[in-house]
């Protein structure tokens, strides 16, 4: 993001105009506020987004755009073209500390589900598991049935999120461990889904399994 903020700065530099740049990736409040610096630096605004939910289709509601920054409000004119955008109440960095934290939450749940499950798995125990979480806990048994095939195709995308994670939390913290341990599992799923697909196989024989023992 910081070398992308670089470039975009020189073009705007060596222009009339300046416009609002709006950041929309998932990054930590650290990495954001350095690329407002670089953005800042060549006479633009900027503007602090993180973007929440599925792409659009047909019969959804589409992503929720947050954002903030002192300029925030001159983004939230792209309700008027049918884009769902809140602003977060604070500087730059505020719509990332969302972003990380409802990711950390979301993929965080994921990755925990896909490790354990691969664990259960490899112990023959998948199928009692998949049990005890019908009885037991029956929403978490449904989210795992979709959320982990459909994690699959976007592991590879999943990997830096989680470093950023890491460093929202702070280096030092302990918890910055456990999403460093979800990166590298994101990077083993994301290299097995390329290769020859056996945890992939595992983790969608589970949630298929899910599907068909629906809790009673």
């Amino acid at each position: 993001p910081i070398s992308l903020a670089q470039h975009i700065a020189s073009l705007i530099t060596r222009n009339a105009k300046k416009p609002v740049v709006v950041d929309c990736n998932a990054v930590n409040v650290e990495t954001v506020r350095k690329a407002e610096e670089v953005v800042l630096s060549s006479g633009a605004r900027f503007v602090d987004a993180g973007i929440i939910g599925l792409p659009p289709k047909p019969g959804s509601n589409g992503p929720v755009l947050y954002v903030s920054g002192n300029d925030a409000k001159d983004v939230a004119v792209l309700r008027d073209l049918g884009l769902d955008v809140r602003i977060v109440a604070g500087p730059v960095g505020a719509a990332s500390a969302l972003k990380m934290s409802y990711a950390g939450i979301n993929k965080g749940l994921t990755g925990l589900g896909a490790a354990i499950v691969l664990a259960a798995t490899r112990a023959g125990a998948a199928d009692a598991l998949r049990d005890e979480l019908a009885r037991s806990t029956p929403a978490v048994q449904a989210r795992l049935s979709n959320a982990l095939p459909d994690m699959l195709p976007k592991a590879y995308r999943w990997v830096a999120e989680m470093r950023e994670i890491a460093g929202f939390l702070g280096e030092d913290h302990p918890a910055a461990l456990i999403y460093e341990g979800f990166a590298r599992l994101f990077e083993h799923i994301a290299a097995d889904v390329d290769g020859e697909g056996t945890e992939a196989a595992k983790l969608v024989a589970f949630a298929e399994s899910c599907k068909a023992h629906k809790p009673t």
